[in-house]
């Protein structure tokens, strides 16, 4: 390199340069294809895809419940004579949970200038818009997992968490968390490294994972079930973590409204909606010529019977094997 630029600032070389057209100058004239800003960070977002959403009309959403015992309702089981039939009725709770749905919001700036001067071949404003939008989706993602109001790790009961029995993710650890979600099961939920540690484990006992197609994507699965990846069940609270072990979470879920399981919640005919939830609305343009949208994502999860979901805890990611 050193010696071809030597050769370039010669005498002999600035001569001949300029008997033909070289391709610094000729880049100047030739189009050039380029592509849409790639962000990284988006994910599949799977959760967000396979849960069953609601829209709600006034953005509060009651989750009445029963209160059980081992018989809601006395009933008699023999032919009807002289004995009295039970009388009684289902008693419900008085003061059930109530989900306010709180938004994700953000406001995007962009220069009128920028917009009107620098829009071909793409669109300045909505591609700035396209990608915050995705910000958002991710942040969405992020809380239905992880807040806590409304985070699934924070809601499912004590009875529904169960811990590793070596740290490691074993077919008999997956097992046990069918067990405890039995009523219909519709999907793990784990870090692809998660996912990872449980296929070396299944690797050791000879019982490979099978591979399913979902929305296009190939997914391992157990028993059946899938096993979607996300990186919002954080490793050691990382969702891209560096190094090779750590501990982290895998849930299983089982989802929609009729089945009582785990529905999302979103607020239903936004002024300016895009999507469910998903409000963008012009705000003007001030003095300086600063065009702004305000972006708006209401959404909530409820988890309707403490029977839908269940955590596997104290996975550790780092346990590998040496195969001779």
């Amino acid at each position: 390199m050193e010696e071809q630029n030597n050769y370039q600032n010669t005498e002999t070389y600035q001569k001949v340069k300029k008997d033909f057209l070289t391709s610094d100058a000729a880049y100047q004239l030739a189009d050039v294809v380029k592509t849409v800003p790639q962000l990284e960070s988006i994910t599949p977002r799977w959760l967000s895809r396979m849960l069953e959403w609601k829209p709600l009309e006034t953005g509060i959403f009651r989750l009445n419940k029963v209160i059980e015992g081992d018989f809601p309702l006395d009933m008699m089981n023999s032919e009807v004579g002289f004995e009295n039939i039970p009388e009684g009725y289902i008693e419900y709770e008085t003061k059930p949970r109530e989900y306010l749905l709180n938004p994700i919001s953000s406001i995007v700036k962009i220069s009128t200038r920028v917009s009107d001067i620098y829009s071909s071949p793409y669109s300045q404003s909505e591609e700035q818009l396209r990608l915050s939008v995705e910000c958002l989706r991710e942040k969405q993602e992020n809380l239905l997992i992880n807040s806590e109001d409304y985070g699934l790790l924070k809601n499912i009961s004590e009875s529904q968490r169960i811990r590793t029995r070596n740290g490691y993710p074993t077919p008999d650890d997956l097992d046990e968390l069918i067990a405890k979600v039995w009523k219909e099961p519709s999907f793990f939920l784990a870090h692809p490294k998660a996912i990872a540690a449980f296929g070396r484990e299944c690797t050791r006992r000879g019982v490979p994972p099978v591979s399913i197609q979902i929305h296009g994507s190939s997914v391992l699965t157990w028993r059946g079930i899938p096993i979607l990846p996300t990186n919002k069940l954080l490793v050691d609270g990382e969702q891209n973590p560096k190094g090779q072990t750590g501990s982290t979470n895998i849930l299983l879920i089982r989802t929609g409204e009729e089945k009582q399981g785990v529905i999302g919640l979103y607020q239903a005919n936004l002024p300016g909606e895009q999507s469910e939830g998903l409000s963008v609305r012009f705000m003007g343009i001030d003095n300086r010529g600063i065009g702004m949208y305000l972006l708006m994502l209401y959404s909530s999860a409820c988890i309707l019977s403490s029977d839908a979901a269940a955590v596997l805890e104290n996975v550790e990611i780092g346990h590998y094997y040496d195969y001779k």
